[in-house]
């Protein structure tokens, strides 16, 4: 009887996205909620800008670095077990950053934290690939979106802490991450293996070559400028532009920017059957740098600044759910590897670079370092082209099966 209850009760299709929507959130949560502390941080541990990165860059490696890994070990032992693991223990971890009181148990905190955020991902979406129907472009935009929004409102929860003098009671903020990876734990039917009996091995080089490698470059170059303006902007504003740490700007510059990425991940999902893969991928990173180089010139408040900043999202964002579907159908027997490569290893190496980005900052003065971080973008979509253009050549010289 219990088991018959329970199999009403499992979930699918919407409710399945639905579901990893909110998951993704709560997940996401907290690394907007990091980017928003640096400059309280700063002013705590009298931290210079290096060290500021180096929170960034720990986060980035621990939670997308060895997504590929947890991505292999979800296609071995369960992905919904793996799902639900990881966004408790990403949730309960990291809900401790606002109250640490020294740098140094900052570091391991968000060192272990970030593990279960890289167990998530690639699990959860391809959770999110097997409740799509019919547009999987779509489904990954939403699943994007979910992580995408919960950083926009990482910025906004953490500032109305910040502002009220709420931060002790941060912790709190463990109870919706805890709350959903039960709910996947316990309404997410158990997923199908390959039915060829493949399994995806814990480190596959040959992964790395050929489209899917290019693709993972690509992402990296992409991710360099998000990373470089989602945590950079705030002390951009604060350092160069004369703003205070608190100022309702700095939080709604990230928030504008993340829910604008989220919004274009979505979009893209839903014009990617109208046009070629290279052209939304490729053409979206190049038209990012308009806006990027006007944000960087404009009145930080104004009108025509939040303009920028939610184009300088949505384009940025734009192609990203569209090259993770690319990947899969690259290599459907590792969909949750190939999954951890796109949504985590490449965050993972721009966040670690973003070491790179912190030196400059220090080095030649925060206009100089936010204008160096936009140009990745331009080897990156050439890279994107490459790849997908090799994908369709590939797809188009298979020979057909006569009826």
């Amino acid at each position: 009887m219990t088991v018959t209850l329970r199999s009403r009760l499992l979930v699918s299709g919407t409710s399945l996205t639905v579901l990893l929507f909110c998951a993704h959130f709560f997940n996401d949560l907290f690394a907007g909620t990091l980017a928003a502390l640096l400059p309280t941080l700063q002013l705590r541990f009298d931290a210079s800008e290096l060290l500021l990165a180096a929170f960034v860059a720990t986060l980035s490696f621990s939670s997308s670095m060895l997504q590929p890994l947890f991505g292999a070990v979800a296609d071995r032992v369960g992905r919904r077990v793996v799902a639900a693991a990881g966004v408790v223990t990403s949730s309960a971890i990291l809900s401790l950053m606002g109250v640490m009181p020294s740098p140094w148990l900052l570091l391991p905190l968000l060192l272990f934290g970030g593990l279960g955020s890289a167990a998530f991902h690639p699990a959860g979406i391809s959770l999110a690939r097997s409740a799509a129907t019919r547009n999987r472009g779509l489904a990954m935009g939403i699943f994007s979106a979910g992580g995408t929004f919960g950083m926009a409102m990482g910025p906004l929860v953490i500032g109305l802490f910040l502002i009220n003098d709420w931060l002790h009671l941060s912790p709190w903020l463990m109870a919706p991450g805890l709350l959903f990876g039960m709910l996947i734990y316990l309404l997410v039917p158990p997923q199908p293996r390959d039915p060829a009996g493949r399994k995806s091995k814990f480190f596959d080089a040959d992964l790395f070559k050929g489209p899917v490698g290019l693709l993972c470059l690509a992402g990296v170059l992409r991710s360099i400028s998000w990373t470089a303006i989602i945590n950079g902007a705030p002390l951009w504003l604060v350092n160069a532009r004369g703003l205070g740490p608190t100022n309702a700007t700095l939080f709604l510059t990230v928030t504008t920017f993340t829910i604008s990425g989220a919004l274009g991940g979505i979009l893209g999902g839903l014009v990617e059957q109208r046009f070629s893969r290279q052209a939304l991928v490729t053409g979206s990173m190049l038209a990012a740098i308009v806006p990027l180089v006007l944000m960087l010139l404009s009145t930080p408040g104004s009108v025509f600044y939040y303009l920028c900043v939610a184009l300088s999202g949505m384009l940025i964002n734009g192609g990203l759910p569209i090259m993770v579907v690319s990947a899969q159908d690259m290599a459907p027997h590792a969909i949750a590897t190939v999954s951890g490569m796109m949504m985590g290893l490449t965050w993972g190496v721009a966040g670690v670079l973003y070491l790179g980005i912190g030196a400059l900052q220090g080095a030649i003065g925060m206009n100089a370092a936010m204008a160096i971080s936009i140009m990745p973008l331009l080897p990156g979509a050439v890279i994107a082209y490459r790849a997908l253009r090799s994908r369709v050549t590939v797809a188009t010289s298979m020979p057909t099966k006569a009826p």
